[in-house]
């Protein structure tokens, strides 16, 4: 390589981090809740670069808040036990042997992530929604029928979070939770995520899935959308453009965005440090859901 090219490669290193300046800015001090799961948590390779994003936000500023699932993981353990899955309606029943199984599982899963964090130099504490009562919820039912220890968020106490935060931890969380009568229950992680990011006002929620965003025809991937306002959203559903499991996710994300969370954030998973492209790049890779009003990209304020 000549010098030549040598300093033109600088250069654009250096233009990178003139580009995300304005977003460091910007979020500074602000809370972000990432809800991580899907294949950047089967893959190890895509662990690492998720881990390495989140432990770079927390370091240039932001105050990120790491929801986690394991459906995946749990699914396996559950096999190897020699356990049948029964399902009601599409939904896995939760019984009380799989909960215990499950909440082991997510035990084991947040303190992997722990581990990740502060080998990058970051403190990190894995807790479940049962600790400080952070979670508390009521038996879920699918089309009236019982599905077994899955609960529905009813009410979150995040005085556990804003203390971690404030003691400059980085909270892994996992999506348990008690009810009124101290019972453990099993959470949509999608659900936890939106809930948290709700009760501590984060300034963004960003979910990582296994799809690269909202598409205006979902069956073509061109037709990806990068920003998109609550009303628009709600017209895509309106519509029947919205399926399977990116219905309920954008229903989290519009529900979210009504109750004060500022952007949402809906990112492919399986693309290296996709969290660092979406957050602190002008164009971004994924689908932004924002309030009316709002705009994505900050270049030039």
């Amino acid at each position: 390589m000549s010098r030549e090219e040598e300093m033109q490669t600088y250069l654009e290193k250096a233009k990178v981090l003139v580009e995300a300046l304005p977003y460091i800015q910007r979020f500074n001090r602000k809370i972000i809740v990432v809800k991580y799961g899907g294949s950047a948590m089967v893959d190890e390779a895509l662990k690492r670069s998720v881990i390495q994003d989140v432990t770079l936000l927390k370091l240039v500023g932001f105050k990120p808040i790491i929801v986690h699932g394991g459906g995946k993981e749990i699914s396996r353990w559950v096999g190897k036990v020699g356990m049948e899955p029964h399902f009601v309606n599409g939904l896995r029943v939760t019984d009380a042997e799989t909960m215990e199984i499950a909440e082991m599982v997510l035990g084991k899963v947040g303190k992997s992530l722990v581990r990740l964090v502060q080998e990058l130099g970051v403190k990190a504490v894995s807790i479940s929604g049962k600790d400080g009562g952070l979670l508390q919820v009521e038996k879920k039912y699918s089309g009236g029928e019982d599905i077994g220890f899955v609960g529905e968020i009813t009410e979150v106490d995040p005085k556990l979070l804003y203390d971690l935060l404030e003691k400059d931890f980085l909270p892994i969380v996992c999506p348990v939770g008690l009810d009124k009568d101290f019972n453990t229950y099993n959470i949509n992680a999608d659900d936890a995520a939106c809930a948290i990011a709700r009760a501590v006002h984060a300034e963004k929620l960003a979910f990582l899935t296994d799809i690269e965003g909202v598409r205006r025809d979902p069956d073509d991937p061109s037709t990806l959308i990068s920003e998109l306002h609550v009303k628009e959203a709600r017209e895509l559903i309106g519509n029947g453009n919205i399926g399977g499991g990116m219905l309920p996710k954008l229903n989290n994300c519009i529900d979210a965005i009504e109750n004060g969370v500022s952007r949402v954030h809906i990112l492919d998973g399986r693309i290296a440090h996709c969290l660092l492209l979406e957050i602190f790049t002008n164009k971004g890779i994924g689908t932004a859901i924002l309030g009316e009003g709002e705009t994505n990209y900050y270049d030039g304020e």
